[in-house]
C-alpha cells in the first residue's frame, strides 16, 4: 500500500499531471455553473480532448471535472436558486434563502469548506478502502465479473426517480441492444450492422456519450428557452455580503461535516447511487436530528441544511470510484461515462487494475485531495468573479456544446458517417428525455454490455454449462443479490396497494 501510495504520488505531482488537475477542476467549475451542463455532458466534451493523453493524465482531468462541476454547481444555486448539476438541488433549499438575506458570500463560503471537508475525507476513506476491496475482489473469476455486472445493471434503479424503474430498465436493454452491433470478437459474425461496412467495428463509445449528453442537452436547452435573467444574477451577485466564518458557526458545521461525509462516500460506494441521493439524504438525515429550534430554520437558510448536502456531494463523488476503480462497476451515471473512457485507453477496470496499472489507480485518488485543495483556493478568492459567469447566455453556450460535440467526434474518427450517426442518436435522446426516460442507463448497458457477453461465454465454457450460478458461492451470492433488488419495486408496489386496501376497508 505505502509503495502504490508513493507511485501515485510521483505520477500525480508531475507538472503534467498538476496542471491536469487545475484545468479539470477550473473547468468543472465553470460548467458545473452553468445551469443545464452537469458533469456528465462536461466528461463526454472532455474525452475527445484526452484520447491523446496517457490513461492517467485523462483520468486525473476527467476526476477533476467531476468534483469540479459538483463543486460549481453549488454556486448557480446559492445565488440564483437554478442548480447547476442535480447534486446540487438541496444545497437551493437553505444556499437560496441564505443568499436573499444578504448572505451570499457566507452562504458560498460555508458550502467551498463543506465541500473541500467531504472531498477530503472520502479521499483519506478511499485510500484505505480500496486496496482492501481490490485484494478481495482478486478471487473472482469471470462467472463472478458476469455476476457483479448484472447486479450493477440492476441497480439502475437509483438513476431513476420514484415510479420510473421500469423506464431506467428499459434503457438498459436499449443500451445492452447498442453494444451488439458490429463484428463479434470471438466468431467474427457480423451482427445488426445492416450491410454497412461503418457499423463494423460498431458503435463509438464517444459518439454515444456526446449525443446522449452533450448534443441532447444542447437541443433541450433550445426546446426548453431556460435563461437566467440578468437582473436575478446581479442582485444576488450584488450583495455578497462576508465571506468569514465565526467561530462558533464552525462549531456547527463540525459534527455535520463528520455525519455527512461518511453517509456520503457509502452512498457514492453504492453501484448506481450518486451524489443526487447522497445530499438529499444528507439533507433528510440532518433535518430529522436537528434540535427543535433548529429544525424550524431548515429552508429558511439553515446552516446545516447548507453544510450537509454539500458535504455529502463531493463525498459521493470520492465514493463512486471505489466500484468504478476495484470492481469496474460504475458508482454513478458520470463514472459509467469514465468507465467507457478508462476502456477506450486499453485500461481494463477491476482488481487487476490495482496490480497492472497501479500508476493510474493510485493517481486518481492522489489527485481527488490534491483536487479539492485547488478548489477552495481557486473558489474562495474567485467566488464574487465566478458568480458572473453565470450571465454566459444560452446563444453563446450552445453553439460552443455543438461545436465541440461535432468536432471531437469527427477528429477521433474522421468519418462524416459518425456524425450523421451522432446527429441521430441526440434526436433520439432528445425524444426519449421528453418522455421521462434517463441516459444514464443505456450508457451503462452499453459501456457493460460486450464485458458482460465476453465474461459470459468463458463462464459458459470453463463450466460447461450455466451451472456456475449455483456453483460459485460468490457468483450465487451476488445474484440474489440482484434477486432482491429486482424485486424491492414490486414489493414496495404491493405493500402500498395492500395499505390502500386495508385504508379502503378501516372506512
Amino acid at each position: 500500500m505505502i509503495e502504490g501510495i508513493l507511485t501515485g504520488l510521483s505520477t500525480a505531482l508531475t507538472p503534467t499531471n498538476l496542471l491536469m488537475v487545475m484545468v479539470g477542476c477550473f473547468a468543472g467549475t465553470f460548467i458545473g455553473m452553468l445551469p443545464g451542463l452537469g458533469p456528465i455532458s462536461a466528461i463526454a466534451l472532455m474525452i475527445p480532448i484526452t484520447y491523446g493523453f496517457d490513461p492517467a493524465s485523462g483520468m486525473i482531468l476527467m476526476a477533476g471535472v467531476y468534483y469540479g462541476a459538483i463543486f460549481g454547481g453549488s454556486t448557480s444555486s446559492i445565488l440564483i436558486n437554478a442548480p447547476g448539476v442535480a447534486g446540487t438541488v438541496a444545497t437551493s433549499f437553505d444556499g437560496y434563502p441564505m443568499a436573499r438575506s444578504g448572505h451570499g458570500g457566507k452562504a458560498l463560503a460555508i458550502a467551498a469548506y463543506a465541500s473541500f471537508s467531504g472531498g477530503t475525507i472520502a479521499a483519506v476513506f478511499l485510500l484505505l478502502a480500496a486496496p482492501a476491496l481490490a485484494q478481495v475482489a482478486l478471487s473472482f473469476q469471470s462467472a463472478d465479473y458476469f455476476a457483479l455486472m448484472v447486479l450493477g445493471l440492476t441497480a439502475v434503479s437509483a438513476f431513476a426517480g420514484r415510479g420510473q424503474f421500469l423506464k431506467a430498465m428499459l434503457m438498459v436493454f436499449l443500451g445492452l441492444g447498442l453494444a451488439t452491433i458490429g463484428q463479434d470478437t470471438s466468431s467474427d459474425i457480423t451482427r445488426f450492422t445492416f450491410g454497412s461496412i461503418d457499423l463494423l467495428d460498431g458503435i463509438s463509445f464517444l459518439l454515444l456519450a456526446m449525443a446522449a449528453f452533450a448534443l441532447s442537452e444542447a437541443i433541450m436547452t433550445v426546446l426548453k428557452r431556460d435563461t437566467v435573467s440578468e437582473s436575478a444574477v446581479q442582485a444576488a451577485t450584488g450583495k455578497m455580503g462576508s465571506l468569514k466564518i465565526s467561530r462558533a458557526e464552525a462549531k456547527t458545521m463540525a459534527p455535520v461535516i463528520g455525519r455527512s461525509s461518511i453517509l456520503g462516500f457509502f452512498i457514492g460506494v453504492l453501484p448506481g447511487a450518486g451524489a443526487t441521493i447522497a445530499s438529499f439524504l444528507a439533507y433528510g438525515m440532518e433535518r430529522n436530528i436537528a434540535p427543535k429550534a433548529e429544525k424550524q430554520k431548515f429552508g429558511k437558510g439553515s446552516l446545516r441544511g447548507l453544510t450537509a448536502p454539500e458535504t455529502a456531494n463531493n463525498a459521493a463523488c470520492s465514493g463512486s470510484f471505489v466500484p468504478l476503480l476495484t470492481l469496474g462497476i460504475p458508482g454513478s451515471g458520470t463514472t459509467a461515462v469514465m468507465l467507457g473512457a478508462l476502456i477506450s485507453y486499453g485500461v481494463q477496470p477491476g482488481p487487476t487494475l490495482f496490480t497492472d496499472r497501479p500508476e493510474v489507480f493510485w493517481a486518481v485518488i492522489i489527485s481527488m485531495y490534491i483536487g479539492n485543495i485547488i478548489l477552495l483556493v481557486l473558489n474562495l478568492p474567485l467566488i464574487p468573479y465566478i458568480a458572473r459567469l453565470l450571465m454566459l447566455p444560452p446563444q453563446l453556450l450552445v453553439p460552443l456544446v455543438l461545436f465541440f460535440s461535432l468536432c471531437g467526434v469527427y477528429l477521433v474518427s474522421f468519418n462524416t458517417f459518425d456524425i450523421h450517426l451522432m446527429v441521430a442518436f441526440a434526436a433520439g435522446a432528445v425524444v426519449l428525455r421528453l418522455f421521462g426516460y434517463s441516459m444514464a442507463p443505456m450508457i451503462l448497458g452499453f459501456v457493460l454490455g460486450r464485458l458482460m457477453e465476453e465474461n459470459l461465454r468463458r463462464a459458459l465454457e470453463i463450466y460447461d454449462g450455466y451451472s456456475f450460478l449455483w456453483e460459485r458461492p460468490i457468483t450465487l451470492g451476488i445474484m440474489i443479490l440482484t434477486a432482491l433488488i429486482l424485486l424491492a419495486p414490486l414489493l414496495r408496489w404491493f405493500k402500498e396497494r395492500r395499505g390502500l386496501a386495508t385504508a379502503g376497508e378501516g372506512g
